[in-house]
């Protein structure tokens, strides 16, 4: 889970954080290097952006998604930052040169609007020059 989605829970849950141990993860994936760990019985609350939408990885499946999109993922689900393949979808793409690769089996959390990301949309129409 990226580090910015936990906002409080119960005192019987552990909120540790989770190192990606690929050198590749850290360099490249931004959000992928620190992630937070949760466990333990109890009530969490947690701040995911847009709608949520949840897949059930059956076991070596695969989904690639851009890593501001992932919102949090089962244990049993690993991680992984991948390069974006062809010359096209690079210079084109508009996402990137690299994706987060959540490989099944469990389940997956996707976000549909990271704040960042509205906030850019956002940024797009509003002139802040004509607003002092």
């Amino acid at each position: 889970m990226p580090e910015k989605s936990f906002l409080a829970a119960e005192s019987s849950v552990k909120l540790s954080i989770f190192l990606k141990k690929k050198l590749s993860t850290g360099l490249f994936g931004g959000e992928g290097f620190i992630l937070q760990k949760i466990t333990g019985p109890g009530i969490v609350f947690l701040e995911f952006d847009g709608h949520v939408e949840d897949y059930s990885l059956l076991n070596n499946d695969i989904l690639k998604v851009d890593t501001g999109h992932v919102a949090m993922f089962d244990s049993t689900v690993s991680f992984d930052i991948s390069m974006v393949k062809g010359v096209k979808n690079m210079l084109f793409g508009g996402e990137g040169l690299f994706l987060g690769t959540l490989k099944g089996p469990g389940k997956v959390y996707l976000q549909t609007m990271p704040i960042e990301n509205l906030a850019a949309k956002i940024g797009q129409f509003y002139n802040f020059k004509d607003n002092k």
